[in-house]
């Protein structure tokens, strides 16, 4: 969820299973029609002309899809996000921009829409502690959150309020999403959506349970606990149940605000540590994994300090990694940083990802990606990054590299996309969180070497 300037807010969802597959429907109908009339538009221009009508087509189609979208939200908005994630292996790129244009940080929903489900599900004379606000501080897809006092002490608190039938919308939200994008014509005939939709459909599942966020709350809250680097909310039981989630309210700004922008070079850095850092020791550590990267899910205070502190939000995206993929995956890394080609493909073929008995070829390819990766963490390695990305002592430098794009265009090689068409789950949502790490990097302008703690959380 994002605190930043709010759009006007929705008089209320529309949450029936025939409202939402009827919406649905003539999205469908409009988009496959839309689509028929482009193709044979394309049928009268050269490959130049094709190319620049793909593009104007899609983006219209993105900005239609995401305002559509927007209104019903709910499961629809996430998934779309999440079909994003799995379709940049298999869909064309037109159609992964659409998916991942979906943003979560959508207008909010009116007051006497929400506030039954609020009275629904606490008990009364709890709810009468309470001092709410009912103009909401925060509004996402699936639900909102609102400032709040105890009246009886003051303490500051939030409450998050899911919103009415979005958690019985999931099943038939997910399945339509993929219908459409059968119906475009986009996904490939060979290819089989269902693994995908399963688990869009569990994940989401997990984010609908504010039981389980609880539950991921505390426990990072427990790992956390007297380190000052981390801000986790404590959760408050008395006012919470199974679709509202009351936490206390912890202040802080944006990683994007103004002011950690101009933060000097240490702080900022201190900064892209603490989220690397607390990467590593979710998954080597804990395995537990809070997959969501959106920016909304951090906060920034302290900014005096020589360490600012990193506030944590929102766990609904939280999952767990079983022992057996933490360690393939730690082989996988450490054998990329080391140049250890048999290691890491020992370690990709532990956990699924690839077949010793593929081409040649193609596990050459493989592990070119896996090194190309790692390149923030191999200075001094045996296959050191380009020295326009090191400074003068030594220090990445996030704030130039071009590694995301290059990274980009390995994958998209026609060797690996030929077998590499869905990975493992694991995989997926994992490296969604790892992204953002790095986008974090980036957007602080972060100049550091990272190789000694990675090296250390995989040999730990």
């Amino acid at each position: 969820m994002s605190d930043d300037k709010q759009k006007p807010s929705i008089a209320r969802l529309r949450t029936k299973p025939s409202d939402r597959n009827w919406a649905m429907t003539k999205m469908g109908l409009s988009a496959g029609a839309q689509f028929a009339a482009h193709s044979v538009g394309k049928l009268f221009k050269d490959d130049a002309g094709r190319a620049d009508a793909d593009r104007e087509f899609y983006a219209r189609q993105a900005a239609y899809l995401a305002d559509q979208l927007g209104e019903l939200k709910g499961s629809v908005m996430k998934a779309g996000q999440m079909l994003s994630l799995y379709g940049q292996y298999f869909l064309p790129e037109e159609a992964v921009e659409v998916l991942a244009g979906l943003q979560d940080d959508t207008a909010p929903v009116a007051w006497d829409f929400v506030q039954p489900m609020l009275v629904a599900e606490l008990d009364a004379g709890k709810l009468a502690e309470l001092d709410i606000n009912t103009r909401p501080m925060a509004a996402a897809s699936l639900g909102q959150a609102h400032r709040a006092q105890r009246k009886a002490d003051g303490t500051e608190l939030v409450v998050k309020i899911q919103y009415p039938g979005v958690a019985d919308a999931i099943d038939s939200d997910v399945r339509t999403i993929a219908r459409l994008l059968w119906m475009s014509k986009m996904v490939p005939k060979d290819l089989s959506l269902e693994p995908v939709v399963a688990e869009v459909k569990a994940m989401l599942g997990r984010e609908v349970d504010y039981r389980h966020e609880a539950k991921c709350t505390r426990a990072f809250a427990d790992h956390l606990r007297g380190e000052a680097v981390y801000a986790v909310p404590e959760v408050y039981g008395d006012y919470s149940a199974d679709h509202v989630l009351t936490t206390s309210f912890e202040a802080g700004v944006s990683v994007r605000h103004a002011d950690v922008q101009a933060l000097d070079q240490p702080r900022r850095d201190a900064l892209g540590e603490a989220f690397m850092a607390l990467f590593l020791r979710e998954l080597f550590d804990w395995r537990m994994v809070q997959t969501d990267p959106h920016f909304g899910n951090y906060r920034v205070r302290d900014l005096e300090r020589p360490q600012p502190t990193l506030v944590l939000l929102d766990f609904g995206a939280t999952r767990e990694f079983s022992h057996a993929f933490v360690a393939g995956y730690r082989e996988i890394v450490a054998g990329a940083i080391r140049g250890e080609r048999d290691r890491v493909m020992a370690g990709a073929e532990s956990i699924g990802l690839l077949n010793l008995s593929w081409p040649a070829s193609t596990l050459d390819a493989f592990y070119t990606l896996c090194q190309l990766i790692v390149e923030p963490f191999s200075i001094g390695g045996t296959h050191p990054p380009p020295a326009e990305f090191v400074d003068d002592d030594g220090n990445y430098c996030f704030d130039k590299t071009d590694l995301p794009r290059r990274v980009t265009r390995q994958m998209s090689r026609a060797a690996l996309s030929r077998y590499f068409r869905i990975p493992p789950r694991e995989i997926v949502f994992l490296h969604r969180r790892m992204a953002g790490v790095f986008i974090a990097q980036t957007t602080l302008r972060a100049r550091w070497n990272p190789r000694e703690m990675v090296l250390k959380a995989l040999s730990d």
